[in-house]
């Protein structure tokens, strides 16, 4: 199971498909444990809080409204577990967990509002590359694929990759240059 057709894999879960959240599992288990364990340092509760993670949106699953990444959304519950853990279990200062949160939550008018912005600015960005350049940077920043992997799937070398990513690298940074620096600006003011 792929990550490419959130719309449909919702369409499983909402039928009570136990099977899809299973075959999430497998797949996005050992990628949640990792963004949970740098948040807690402790692997036995960073498993723990990965599976809740997993429990949590099961029992949410005719809820959810996914539109871009079945993974994206995952790691974001996860993260938003190991917060609450740090929060419940006092592991951080006050502050810091403050801070966390706040960079986490989706709930900051402000913060939502930017990241809109950024994010038609980044698509805008992202339509001046050309064909090719586009699709290796999609696989490589929006389904998480290795620059081999996208070498396999393209049947183009891990050079060409490398290559593709650089140039798109290189005109989404001049591209995104102002919207960068307001959007770091806006949060140095928070941090």
């Amino acid at each position: 199971m792929t990550d490419e057709d959130p719309k449909e894999i919702l369409k499983l879960l909402q039928s009570d498909d136990p099977s899809t959240v299973k075959k999430l599992f497998y797949q996005y288990y050992p990628f949640l444990c990792q963004n949970v364990y740098r948040i807690v340092k402790d692997r036995a509760i960073a498993e723990d809080l990965a599976q809740d993670t997993f429990f949590k949106f099961w029992n949410k699953r005719n809820e959810l409204k996914i539109e871009i990444s079945i993974k994206a959304y995952l790691r974001k519950m996860a993260v938003n577990e190991a917060l609450y853990y740090l929060r419940k279990n006092k592991k951080f200062q006050k502050e810091e967990v403050t801070v966390l949160e706040y960079v986490a939550n989706d709930d900051n008018v402000e913060e939502q509002i930017l990241h809109q912005e950024l994010e038609e600015k980044i698509a805008e960005a992202i339509a001046l590359l050309p064909p090719r350049c586009q699709e290796v940077f999609k696989l490589s920043r929006f389904e998480d694929l290795t620059y081999k992997q996208i070498a396999a799937r393209l049947e183009i070398s891990v050079k060409t990759v490398e290559n593709q990513m650089g140039k798109a690298l290189k005109v989404l940074k001049g591209a995104l240059k102002h919207y960068l620096q307001l959007f770091l600006l806006f949060f140095s003011t928070f941090l």
